[in-house]
């Protein structure tokens, strides 16, 4: 099973990569762009009996390793095909 992990920065953490990514797109005449964060992507291949078991272990993944809990946190989806 395939789980994906999403780790974005809490709301209340300042984004100067999303802040200079936003910038940069009103440069280029994106002005409908409001705001950008900035985040991280992981796709796991996870050896899982069933979708629970897999998200399961994505999220100790995720506690352990992928995400900062002080100023990340994370959603797990799980593709079952």
């Amino acid at each position: 099973m395939r789980a994906r992990v999403f780790v974005t920065l809490k709301p209340s953490v300042f984004d100067p990569q999303g802040t200079t990514v936003a910038e940069a797109l009103h440069t280029l005449g994106y002005a409908a762009v409001k705001d950008v964060r900035q985040g991280k992507y992981f796709e796991l291949d996870i050896d899982a009996t069933s979708a629970d078991e897999a998200r399961k272990l994505a999220s100790e993944a995720a506690d352990k390793l992928l995400a900062n809990p002080v100023i990340e946190s994370y959603r797990i989806e799980v593709a079952t095909s």
